[in-house]
């Protein structure tokens, strides 16, 4: 199916909003997968007698997956529970198989994996397309891609993060997709989480997204998210900063990856948070959560498990949103369009003195003329009705913090059947 113009959308974005026209055909990932990875949170820890509550263990995965299951995450989406690096032995076995550390994970992850699935879950692991992993462990070389694959189906893993560590360009060009054709291969449906362009320096022409979406469900970009405002700030800034070539790559199959949430963890303030989730939602960004879920705060939670910005993120049209405005007093506007021709806004403040009283109209932001919205806002809740593209209005922006905006049209100048969804309020399907 060749690209097709999406009509009905916010005129900004023009040419650009376009579906992209191949995937990796698995099937898989149709939305941005959710659900719980390791890393960021747990690191390497595998130091399981000083500290055996955080350390790289089946315990750890046990007791996150059984968060997932009783605590809201997995009925709202969040049912992958991912397994990073340090997972396995130091060597592979006598017939040169992968296998977990005995003393860690002394059931095997053929084991842990059943205990996810009998929690209405997925399991991810982490592999590495070089001679060893990012944290020193067995790697999977070009020799080894199909027996790890194999492996991999055997134990019923879910995912794979194929990490780059180790390996030369070369040898990722050519291991990068067999890789893929190896899952495949085995008929046990894994998605494929590439960390391919983040070792070619994430752009074009170095990195060909035509390619990469049939080669992946999701890829890595760009740097490790660190527990930090800075780290996130300098995701988003190289994230937007090259949107034009990001932005098209993206869609049901093949998502752009731009790292893990870090809400719930040290590094953000409740502001910063909210802004984290607003924005990957925007960047229809895998929702990857890695904090302790044994321990998570009431506001993070509340965060992290806000079911419209979840229905945001998941939307079935998959198209990553864009900043659409950058102005002088660091206000920016970023813009999503949705299915059934509503839009997600979201208001972003990078100053850091006082609250910032914004105001602006939907036809400043290139919104179709003569259209009527009703307006839900994403966190407080508070519904705007009848808000004409012409209207000014204003919003208060916190500094580094968020205002987000879920619009969809009830009246619009072209023609409209309204249904009634059950407790959301009409939604228009466009003839």
């Amino acid at each position: 199916m060749g690209p097709a113009v999406l009509s009905g959308l916010p005129l900004a974005l023009g040419l650009a909003l376009v579906l992209p026209s191949a995937a990796l055909e698995n099937g898989l990932a149709l939305t941005p997968p959710m659900g719980w990875l390791a890393w960021e949170r747990f690191r390497c820890n595998v130091d399981c007698r000083a500290d055996p509550r955080n350390c790289i263990s089946e315990t750890l995965f046990f007791e996150m997956a059984d968060r997932l299951a009783e605590d809201g995450w997995r009925d709202l989406g969040y049912k992958y529970i991912n397994i990073d690096d340090c997972w396995s032995a130091k060597k592979r076995d006598a017939a040169g198989r992968l296998v977990p550390d005995p003393e860690r994970f002394p059931r095997g992850i053929k084991a842990l994996a059943d205990y996810v699935h009998g929690r209405g879950l997925k399991l991810g692991i982490y592999g590495d397309l070089g001679t060893l992993t990012c944290g020193g462990y067995p790697g999977t070389t070009l020799d080894r891609v199909k027996q790890d694959a194999q492996t991999f189906a055997e134990w019923g893993v879910d995912m794979l993060k194929l990490d780059g560590c180790y390996s030369s360009g070369e040898e990722q060009a050519e291991g990068y997709p067999e890789m893929a054709r190896a899952l495949n291969a085995t008929g046990h449906p894994i998605v494929y989480s590439c960390s391919w362009p983040a070792y070619q320096g994430g752009l074009p022409p170095k990195v060909n997204y035509t390619i990469l979406a049939e080669v992946c469900n999701l890829w890595r970009n760009y740097d490790d998210i660190q527990d930090s405002w800075d780290s996130v700030l300098s995701i988003l800034d190289w994230f937007f900063a090259n949107q034009d070539v990001l932005q098209p790559a993206a869609g049901p199959g093949h998502w752009n990856d731009p790292d893990m949430l870090v809400i719930g963890n040290f590094g953000l303030s409740y502001e910063q948070s909210r802004s984290q989730m607003a924005l990957w939602t925007v960047m229809a960004a895998p929702l990857l959560m890695s904090t302790d879920l044994r321990t998570i705060s009431p506001s993070a939670r509340e965060i992290l498990q806000n079911r419209l910005m979840i229905q945001i993120n998941q939307d079935p049209l998959g198209i990553q949103g864009r900043r659409i405005v950058k102005e002088k007093s660091l206000i920016e506007v970023f813009l999503r369009p949705l299915s059934q021709g509503a839009s997600a806004l979201v208001f972003f403040s990078r100053r850091a003195d006082i609250p910032y009283v914004y105001t602006t109209s939907l036809a400043k932001l290139h919104f179709p003329e003569d259209a009527v919205y009703e307006v839900q806002d994403v966190y407080s809740g508070e519904i705007i009705r009848g808000l004409k593209t012409g209207d000014n209005f204003s919003v208060t922006v916190n500094p580094s913090g968020v205002v987000m905006w879920y619009l969809y049209p009830v009246a619009q100048p072209w023609r409209i059947v309204r249904q009634q969804a059950p407790r959301e309020g009409f939604r228009p399907v466009l003839l």
